[in-house]
């Protein structure tokens, strides 16, 4: 299938037709990658369409943003768009509102998205490649900010990491959770904004409300639940429930935002039902690695110096059948992380890549977290790389 137009209305699907723009999503013998729309309608691309709404409103957008006193962005980490698609009936306040799918970044990750969001910039510029990423030979978990455990947050300071102004530098209020406040995630992906925190999700609608009553044009607002809900059990029953609830939240926005306020509503990615088919990597492979970064569903390999084409051979030997395994210079070449790749944000680039296109990822035995990951993402399928606008 095709994705609808904005002129076709909300939330329809239509059948390619002859001449259709859309790229083709499933093949008859390997699928292509999404690959970002970093020029159109992305989440890269999202914040400061908003901001620039009154001088330059992206075509993409609906026009009515144009007169909006006010802007509410609202984030809801891990919705895809393949997934609300499949749940109308469980989103009624969601699906009541004009929409459409859009592009997420590469990969479809959570500290990448997010700082795409804020910074208006793919990962090839802004620098967070990945949920984990090598910096100096060490591996850092950047939602954490942590090495093996521990807090790196002076040793490699965030602003240094990632050091571009977000939100065009107009410092929006934003609220998340109050324990994100002194994380250094957020000091790299949040840095100088006004931060106002929430403990529970019925305080978000709060927060948010008394913002724009005070004046202010732009909220970005964030909620984790249908993501966390998602990785810990999978898209099945749990995952519904959290998707009718983070509904209602949009619902109570709708209610009782002012009047002249516009409400918009994006994810930063999509999810896989990946459950325990977790690849463990062969000594064929292995002989040649010297660590491993990046997520189990786009996995980085850092080869021991000298091995990079032997590693890329025996990892298309062994997985070409389920991923496309890449070298990072065809990721950079193709365009994966943006037009323009800086010289830190390549070198914290594996040389090999395993990006599956099937629902399995890869194991690596330092990624690890306190329960087994059933639902996960960062691949450039249509699940994870189509979100909800």
């Amino acid at each position: 299938y095709g994705l609808s137009t904005p002129g076709d209305g909300p939330y329809r699907l239509r059948s390619p037709t002859s001449g259709s723009s859309w790229r083709t999503l499933v093949s008859t013998d390997r699928p292509s990658p999404v690959l970002p729309d970093y020029s159109g309608p992305c989440i890269s691309n999202l914040a400061y369409g908003l901001l620039d709404r009154h001088e330059r409103l992206p075509g993409w957008l609906p026009g009515e943003l144009a007169a909006a006193r006010s802007v509410v962005l609202v984030v809801l980490d891990g919705l895809g768009w393949e997934q609300l698609d499949a749940r109308r009936h469980l989103a009624p306040a969601l699906t009541s509102m004009v929409g459409r799918p859009i592009s997420s970044v590469a990969p479809s990750t959570t500290a990448t998205a997010l700082t795409s969001i804020s910074t208006g910039l793919a990962a090839g510029e802004h620098g967070l490649v990945g949920y984990r990423m090598d910096v100096d030979g060490e591996v850092l978990n950047v939602l954490r900010w942590a090495v093996d455990g521990r807090d790196m947050r002076r040793r490699l300071p965030p602003d240094m990491l990632q050091p571009h102004a977000v939100f065009q530098g107009r410092k929006p209020p934003v609220v998340t959770k109050a324990e994100f406040e002194q994380s250094g995630f957020t000091a790299a992906h949040l840095g100088g904004v006004h931060f106002a925190g929430y403990r529970l999700p019925s305080s978000l609608v709060v927060e948010t409300g008394h913002l724009v009553q005070a004046g202010e044009p732009f909220v970005y607002a964030y909620y984790d639940g249908i993501d966390k809900v998602s990785h810990e059990y999978g898209l099945d029953a749990h995952y519904d429930a959290e998707l009718a609830a983070a509904d209602g939240l949009v619902g109570q926005l709708l209610e009782s935002l002012p009047h002249e306020t516009a409400l918009v509503v994006v994810s930063d990615h999509g999810q896989v039902h990946v459950g325990d088919r977790v690849r463990v990597l062969p000594d064929a492979i292995l002989r040649h690695v010297d660590h491993q970064s990046g997520e189990g569903r786009f996995r980085w390999l850092h080869a021991i110096g000298g091995r990079g084409d032997a590693l890329l051979d025996a990892a298309r030997e062994a997985f070409a059948h389920e991923a496309w395994v890449v070298s990072r210079e065809q990721v950079i070449d193709e365009g994966w992380f943006g037009p323009r790749v800086g010289a830190e944000a390549r070198r914290r680039l594996g040389d090999v890549a395993l990006v599956p296109f099937e629902p399995v990822a890869y194991f690596d035995p330092d990624d690890s977290g306190p329960f087994q990951l059933i639902g996960r993402h960062g691949s450039l399928t249509p699940a994870e790389m189509y979100v909800p606008l």
